[in-house]
């Protein structure tokens, strides 16, 4: 078995979990690649049997590796998405945090879902992703988010005018304190909290979501994600902050920026028996009887 471990940091709490992980990886004989800077993290507090390899850039784990585990949160995996990129390489979620979307594995669940993995008694949810097109290439070659992009004002007593087009046709020209552009992954994060609607990892669409709209009228819009967003931002500010899952940075305006789906997706292994509504159920608490 050939793994990659990917992750940021640990709490003293998790530790015990994490060297149950460490210790079944190192009886199966494998191959382990850690991030550098999260052996970095690590090291001092978990015991290795032999001296993992490390890696640093998706080169290194590229075609070397059979699954990379994300050991975190869900933000945690969004940052996996820039190591993996178009490698194909499935990504697990082991989640250490709180809710967990995304890193659908709990702490508890790791050397029962190991085996599982070992056993081949898993699926692969292909997610797609957007990618940010512009002048100057902002984000480089990172330049794609599997939740979502963002826009946002940068002082909090101004508006944002920002006017979108679909396809070279006018929407709209939202008055708000920003904009979300969410995948159907990235619908059960920001947009969600912005009155968004959820959609189903396979649905094909994005959803354009506004932040705060000064039109009371103007609600989230449902679009295939073979549409290709246009967005020209005004403001009586010189900058705004835009986004890219939780890459952001900060930029004059006005400006124009395209938005289009993504020619490769991300594989997310799901264990058997999971399902996405059995996850909104359970992280959303639907349908629980609030009575009892």
């Amino acid at each position: 078995m050939k793994v990659a471990l990917f992750g940021k940091t640990i709490s003293a709490n998790d530790v015990p979990y994490l060297q149950e992980f460490i210790d079944r990886l190192g009886s199966l004989n494998g191959i382990v690649y850690l991030y550098e800077p999260f052996f970095n993290a690590i090291r001092e507090k978990v015991r290795f049997n032999r001296q993992p390899l490390t890696f640093t850039t998706q080169q290194e784990i590229r075609g070397k590796v059979e699954y990379l585990f994300s050991i975190g949160g869900d933000g945690t995996l969004l940052d996996t998405i820039t190591l993996v990129g178009d490698s194909g390489i499935p990504v697990i979620g082991i989640n250490m945090g709180k809710l967990g979307f995304l890193s659908g594995i709990s702490k508890e669940e790791i050397l029962p879902a190991l085996d599982e993995i070992i056993g081949k008694r898993y699926s692969i949810d292909e997610r797609t992703l957007l990618r940010l097109e512009t002048t100057g290439k902002l984000f480089g070659q990172l330049n794609y988010a599997l939740n979502d992009f963002t826009i946002y004002k940068s002082r909090p007593n101004s508006l944002l005018a920002i006017k979108t087009f679909v396809n070279d046709e006018f929407l709209n020209t939202y008055w708000a304190d920003g904009l979300i552009v969410a995948t159907p992954t990235g619908s059960t994060a920001y947009s969600l909290s912005c009155t968004g609607p959820i959609l189903s990892p396979d649905s094909e669409n994005f959803v354009i979501t506004p932040i705060a709209s000064h039109n009371l009228t103007v609600r989230p819009i449902v679009i295939p994600d073979t549409s290709i967003i246009r967005i020209m931002v005004e403001s009586r500010d010189i900058e705004c902050y835009i986004g890219l899952d939780s890459r952001i940075l900060k930029l004059d305006v006005p400006m124009e920026l395209v938005i289009k789906k993504e020619d490769f997706k991300i594989h997310l292994l799901r264990m058997t028996g999971r399902n996405f509504f059995e996850t909104i159920r359970a992280k959303l608490k639907w349908g629980l009887d609030i009575r009892n």
